[in-house]
Formats: structure tokens, C-alpha cells, sequence
């Protein structure tokens, strides 16, 4: 099976030169990624509505690639500020309580602009049928 790129649409993608994911055979390699409202490309000030649009793009680019997000083995959460734990981990539950994968959450400095405050990373690989 090829190699397939998905894209998101977003701009940065080709300027910068990554994929929002990259299928290879049974794997799904997801990007980090941020909180915006790629249609839009409005990122919202809380970080419970970026972690969930991280989610949402993550579970739309899984699905172009034909996977789901119960394929989720491997998560990797920055976040720029402890205080946002919390807040982040709910939204985990709401996505990934009965997926589990294995995770690891990091409290970083930064992220690429300021007014982002949590990025996700997942690998995913196609479950047999």
C-alpha cells in the first residue's frame, strides 16, 4: 500500500512542507495539532474549545485516511500552562475514555504562536477485522 498525505487545507501545510497525516499501510501518523477551526481558521481563547477542535481534526483526518479514532494507540499532549490540565484531560475523556491509548502530556514553554494553547499529536493503526 502507497504512502498517502492528508491535508487539512491549511495554508502552513505547503508553506512549511508537512502533511495533517501521513497513512502507511496500517499506520496513521497524526501531526501535532493545534485548536483551530480550520474552516475558518479561528482559534478559540479557551483551551477546553482548542482541545476539542484538536480532536475534531484529528478524528476527520483518521477518517479520510480510513481510520476511526478506536484505532488511537499512541497520544502526546502540549500544553503551554499547568493551570490548563484540567481543563485539557476532561476533553480527553470525552474522546478517548474508552479508547485508552498510551499517552503523555507535556507543559511547554510555547507553542508556535501565542495564542495557542494545547497541541495534539496521535499514531493510529487500522485494527483487524
Amino acid at each position: 500500500m502507497p504512502r498517502r498525505l492528508i491535508s487539512t487545507g491549511s495554508p502552513l501545510e505547503k508553506t512549511v512542507g508537512y502533511s495533517r497525516a501521513v497513512i502507511d499501510g496500517d499506520f496513521a501518523f497524526v501531526a501535532g495539532t493545534t485548536g483551530y477551526d480550520y474552516a475558518t481558521m479561528i482559534m478559540p481563547s479557551d483551551v477546553t474549545s482548542q482541545s476539542r477542535n484538536c480532536f475534531k481534526t484529528i478524528e476527520a483526518a483518521l477518517k479520510e485516511g480510513g481510520f476511526a479514532m478506536a484505532d488511537i494507540v499512541r497520544a502526546t499532549y502540549y500544553v503551554t500552562d499547568a493551570e490548563y490540565i484540567d481543563a485539557h484531560f476532561a476533553v480527553c475523556g470525552e474522546f478517548l475514555s474508552e479508547i485508552r491509548p498510551a499517552a503523555t502530556l507535556l507543559v511547554v514553554a510555547a507553542l508556535a504562536r501565542p495564542e495557542m494553547k494545547v497541541e495534539i499529536e496521535v499514531t493510529a493503526k487500522r485494527r483487524s477485522a
